[in-house]
């Protein structure tokens, strides 16, 4: 009897499907598919986080469906990938809709950044996620 189920996505392709669901607005229950027990988001100093920071999966899940009170209509243009085994980068220009006032934002305008992230995949789930955010103000 044939295997009809489909191949196991690339580690590319998995954070490509990453990127695409945080951009239609996915929230913990809508990313959680994609990261495993033990995955770790750092970030760089930027300039929403001038001292850069390190969140387990709780946090980013809980930061996940936070961010829909921030920001809405998330775009990301992917602008180069490359991937060597299971790390994955993706250099990407971001914009969102600011839904309150921040610091250098006020409600209603559009945030920018340009990024670019290290993630790496294994089992078909990402581990980590390496983020180094430049915002334009």
């Amino acid at each position: 009897m044939a295997d009809n189920s489909l191949p196991a996505a690339s580690p590319l392709e998995h954070v490509l499907e990453f990127i695409r669901v945080l951009e239609a607005g996915g929230g913990a229950a809508e990313i959680r598919p994609f990261l495993s027990e033990s995955f770790v988001l750092t970030e760089a100093p930027h300039l929403l986080a001038p001292e850069g920071s390190a969140r387990a999966l709780a946090g980013v899940l809980a930061g996940a469906d936070q961010s829909r009170q921030v920001v809405k209509d998330q775009k990301f243009i992917v602008r180069r990938t490359t991937c060597e085994g299971g790390r994955v980068v993706v250099e990407a220009d971001w914009s969102a809709t600011v839904l309150m006032d921040l610091r250098y934002w006020d409600r209603g305008e559009t945030i920018r950044a340009r990024t670019a992230s290290v993630f790496e995949v294994s089992g078909g789930v990402i581990v980590s996620q390496d983020s180094y955010d430049c915002y334009f103000r």
